[in-house]
C-alpha cells in the first residue's frame, strides 16, 4: 500500500510538472490573450511617453495585440517602476525603464522598495540617446575646446544647467569635467524646460541636456550645439561633433530606454515580446518616429540587454558617489 502511494504520488508529481511545462509553453503560444499594460513612469508628453506610445501603437497595429499605455509619473520615474514591480509575473504588465530611474535611482534615493536587477526582467532594448552640450547662440563659446580653455583659466566660473541633481545628464556633465580636467559649477533645475530657457537667456553658460529636450531650440537657432556625448554622431544632428571628435578619447555617455517585466515572468513570454519589438525596430517608419525624438533605435537580444543593464548598474555606483548627488 505504501509502495502504491509512493508510485501514485510520483506519477502525480510527474504529471503536474508536465502540465506546468505545457502551461508555460501554452502561455507563450497563446500569449497575449488579453490586454498588456505598459506602464510609462513619467507624465504624458515627455520623451519617454512619446517613445513608449510609438512602441505600444505599432505593436498593436502589427500584431493585433492590445498594448495599453498607462502613465504613472512621480519621483523621477521610481513610482511607475514600483507599480510594475508589484504586478503579477504573467507577462501582462511591463514598464518602459530608462537609465535614470533604473540604474541611477537606487544609488540616489535612500530607500527604494525594489532592486532593479533582482525584481525586474529585461525584455527588449528600444533606443538610446546621447546627451548634448550646448550654449546660447550669443555665447562666446564656439566649441568644446573654447569651454575647456576658459574653464582652465577660471576654475568654477563656468556654469552648466541640467534637468536635475543625479540625473544621467548631470552625471554626463560631471564626466565631462573629469575627462577634460576642468571644474565647472553645476546648476540643477526641476526639469529640462527651465534649464533650457535659462541657457537660451544666458543665465547659465552651458546646457547639458537630452537631445529630445533641446533639438527644437537648436533647430530654431536659439541654442548652439557644441558636442554630443555618444561614441557616434547623432543621426538627428549629424553635423554636431562627438566629445571624441573634440579630443576626449573613449568618451561615450548616453541614456537608454527599454522594456521590462516583473522578475519571474515566463521566459517564453519574454522571448516572444523581445522578438516582436525587435521586428518593429527594423521598420523604417518606427526608426523615423524614434529618430524624430532625437533617439537612436537599437535592437538587442535578451542576453545582450541583460548584460548591458547589469554592467551599467554596477558601474553607476562609483559615478553617483563621485558626483556627490543625493535625493532625500
Amino acid at each position: 500500500m505504501f509502495r502504491q502511494l509512493i508510485t501514485c504520488t510520483s506519477m502525480a508529481l510527474a504529471l503536474g510538472a508536465t502540465a506546468t511545462h505545457a502551461f508555460a509553453q501554452g502561455d507563450a503560444k497563446d500569449y497575449p490573450s488579453k490586454p498588456v499594460r505598459l506602464v510609462i513612469p513619467f507624465p504624458p508628453g515627455g520623451g519617454t511617453d512619446i517613445l513608449s506610445r510609438v512602441i505600444a501603437n505599432k505593436l498593436t497595429e502589427t500584431t493585433g495585440w492590445a498594448i495599453v499605455p498607462e502613465n504613472k509619473g512621480g519621483a523621477g520615474g521610481t513610482i511607475g517602476i514600483s507599480d510594475a514591480v508589484k504586478a503579477p509575473a504573467t507577462g501582462y504588465d511591463m514598464v518602459m525603464g530608462q537609465k535614470d530611474n533604473l540604474i541611477l535611482g537606487p544609488y540616489l534615493y535612500k530607500s527604494l522598495p525594489w532592486n532593479p536587477v533582482k525584481d525586474l526582467t529585461p525584455v527588449a532594448h528600444v533606443a538610446y540617446t546621447p546627451v548634448i552640450i550646448a550654449t546660447s547662440v550669443n555665447s562666446p563659446y564656439k566649441s568644446i575646446a573654447d569651454v575647456v580653455k576658459a574653464a582652465k583659466a577660471t576654475p568654477g566660473k563656468i556654469t552648466y544647467g541640467s534637468p536635475g541633481n543625479g540625473t544621467s545628464i548631470h552625471i554626463a556633465g560631471h564626466m565631462f569635467e573629469k575627462a577634460a580636467g576642468i571644474e565647472l559649477t553645476h546648476v540643477p533645475y526641476k526639469g529640462s524646460n527651465p534649464a533650457l530657457m535659462d541657457a537660451i537667456a544666458g543665465n547659465v553658460d552651458l546646457l547639458v541636456s537630452s537631445i529630445p529636450s533641446a533639438i527644437g531650440q537648436i533647430k530654431a537657432g536659439k541654442l548652439r550645439p557644441l558636442a554630443v556625448t555618444s561614441a557616434k554622431r547623432s543621426s538627428s544632428l549629424p553635423d554636431v561633433p562627438t566629445m571624441q571628435d573634440a579630443g576626449m578619447k573613449g568618451f561615450d555617455v548616453s541614456t537608454w530606454y527599454g522594456l521590462f517585466m516583473p522578475a519571474g515572468t515566463p521566459a517564453p513570454i519574454v522571448q516572444k515580446m523581445n522578438a516582436q519589438v525587435n521586428k518593429l525596430l527594423a521598420m523604417p517608419e518606427v526608426k523615423e518616429a524614434i529618430a524624430a525624438q532625437g533617439a537612436e533605435p537599437q535592437a538587442m537580444s535578451i542576453k545582450e540587454f541583460d548584460a548591458m543593464y547589469k554592467a551599467d548598474f554596477s558601474a553607476s555606483k562609483a559615478l553617483v558617489e563621485a558626483s556627490g548627488a543625493k535625493i532625500q
